[in-house]
């Protein structure tokens, strides 16, 4: 079988967890972003705090951090990272009825942190569909993506 650009593959073809233990540790940051839109009365039950479950975004700040954290656990071929920080920012949009979430994650290792961004960011906006769901279940997650990266040998990179 050829190399193929795919890292998390041997040259058979099989699925393996990729050796950093060679890599040069450096300062790494990863930023993600997303949104989920839902109904104008959604909207204003999550900014007056009246959702019957209380703080929604307080709960999906900390449900972001905690993903985070585990997003070892949860993507099979992630290596388990040592964080220094995770910020959880959520922007209230009336004009489009939307909650926008971005998540910055830092670490100093030998492997980037992108994946704890973006695990991150999908599970705080994960977190508001559940408090939410009982007053609008056609609320939709959209645009969730990196857009930012900082460290290691590709150095930094921006979205689009």
């Amino acid at each position: 079988m050829t190399d193929s650009p795919l890292t998390h593959f041997d040259n058979a073809g099989q699925a393996h967890m990729v050796d950093v233990g060679a890599k040069t540790e450096t300062a790494r940051m990863a930023r993600a972003a997303g949104s989920i839109f839902m109904q104008p009365e959604t909207l204003a039950l999550i900014c007056e705090g009246s959702s019957k479950k209380g703080d929604v975004l307080g709960i999906a700040r900390i449900a972001a951090i905690q993903a985070a954290k585990r997003t070892g656990d949860l993507i099979p071929l992630c290596h388990p990272i040592a964080l220094t920080r995770v910020a959880a920012e959520f922007t209230i949009d009336q004009a489009n009825h939307a909650v926008h979430c971005t998540v910055t994650t830092e670490c100093f290792g030998r492997t980037g942190v992108e994946m704890e961004a973006l695990t991150a960011t999908t599970t705080g906006l994960l977190t508001i569909y559940d408090m939410c769901k009982a007053v609008d279940r056609g609320m939709r997650i959209d645009n969730v993506r990196l857009i930012e990266k900082v460290g290691g040998k590709s150095g930094h990179w921006l979205g689009q």
